[in-house]
């Protein structure tokens, strides 16, 4: 029995590695404006392989979630409250705390001043993970999973109308008039939204993480099914079929609510649990069925450390930028006074891959010293 169990959380560990890695890949070109077309997101509707990065690594804490949800039974409403809130809370104030980092700036005077709590950033990656896995837990908790899978059906579908007609102007689903930058403006203002998209607008807000719901509890499903029929030829072909059956859904559901990540429109969810449900049925007929190893160790060990390794990538990046070089930011120095000689497209590349190298590095050591850091 041990051994199953360790089993599964080995392919686990390699989807959520494999997750991590490709994130870093992603977040860390040596220059934006030379990244390779698959390596960056869609500008609006329609999708890259880059799109599934944020969504996958969530579909992996709900994956997690159907091993721990097992050990609630043996505690109190009390005491499972209290995980949940602690573990939602810690995470959403990592992804704060990472976003206000390093916590001062510089005045029109050059004086180095106290970072203001009015001009920083809410909403984000972590705070997303954190408030998808609060609902989706309570969810399951409370009212059990078959309604929770009820629950989740009408969130998405809800969210169809809720942003047609709670947009504005002729589309609204467009970048400036849609629903979810409406809302995420009434509710913390324009100076608390994410501005990478060169105007106030924030593609993990508060009104979009609603439908990431279903990523979570997709993950969930998905995980305790593995646990039960993973082991068998008949269960992985039915994951593999369930994942397609949802792709196909999620492409003629485009047609009427078009595949977007930044507004994370239900066919997405649709879209990346499917490929999620197949890609892991590939990685666990490739470990668990064929017994093979190569590469699974690398993997395995951002997989173990998957938030930790995050937030060291995304903190070693905002410091390689407030270093600088005659002038210059460190993260673009090292870019144009190295990498830059492989050519602008292959050396951001080069860049991205050797940083994520860095980072498992770290997650290597920790690893090997069998440090193990869980929120």
């Amino acid at each position: 029995m041990q051994s199953k169990i360790s089993e599964r959380f080995l392919a686990l560990d390699v989807f959520r590695g494999m997750t991590i890695c490709l994130m870093i890949i992603v977040n860390t070109s040596g220059n934006g404006a030379t990244t390779f077309a698959p390596l960056q997101h869609a500008h609006w509707n329609g999708f890259t392989p880059t799109d599934l990065v944020f969504p996958s690594f969530m579909f992996a804490v709900g994956n997690a979630m159907s091993f721990v949800m097992r050990r609630w039974s043996e505690l109190n409403t009390g005491q499972v409250l209290g995980k949940i809130f602690k573990r939602s809370l810690i995470i959403f104030l990592l992804g704060y705390l990472m976003y206000w980092f390093p916590f001062y700036e510089y005045n029109a005077q050059h004086q180095m001043i106290f970072s203001p709590i009015s001009h920083t950033r809410v909403f984000g990656v972590l705070q997303r993970i954190a408030l998808a896995y609060c609902f989706a837990s309570l969810m399951l908790y409370f009212f059990g999973e078959k309604a929770t899978i009820i629950l989740t059906i009408i969130i998405l579908i809800l969210y169809w109308p809720v942003m047609v007609y709670f947009g504005a102007g002729i589309d609204p689903l467009d970048v400036h008039s849609n629903a979810v930058l409406r809302f995420d403006t009434w509710l913390i203002g324009t100076d608390h939204l994410y501005r990478g998209e060169g105007f106030p607008f924030d593609p993990e807000g508060l009104l979009s993480t609603f439908p990431s719901i279903g990523n979570i509890v997709g993950g969930y499903f998905v995980g305790k099914y593995v646990q039960q029929h993973g082991k068998t030829f008949e269960g992985l072909s039915k994951l593999f079929l369930a994942g397609f059956i949802l792709f196909v859904i999620a492409f003629w559901w485009n047609y009427g609510f078009p595949i977007n990540k930044k507004i994370w429109t239900s066919s997405f969810v649709l879209h990346t649990v499917g490929l999620d449900c197949m890609i892991l049925a590939c990685i666990i007929y490739y470990v668990d069925f064929l017994g093979k190893r190569g590469g699974v160790n690398f993997f395995e060990v951002f997989g173990k450390n998957p938030l930790f390794i995050y937030l060291v990538s995304e903190i070693t990046v905002i410091i390689l930028f407030l270093i600088t070089i005659h002038g210059k930011p460190l993260f673009t120095w090292i870019y144009q006074n190295i990498f830059s000689y492989a050519g602008l497209y292959t050396g951001a590349f080069l860049f991205a891959v050797c940083y994520m190298l860095y980072c498992w590095l770290v997650g290597y050591i920790l690893n090997k010293k069998k440090i193990y850091i869980r929120v």
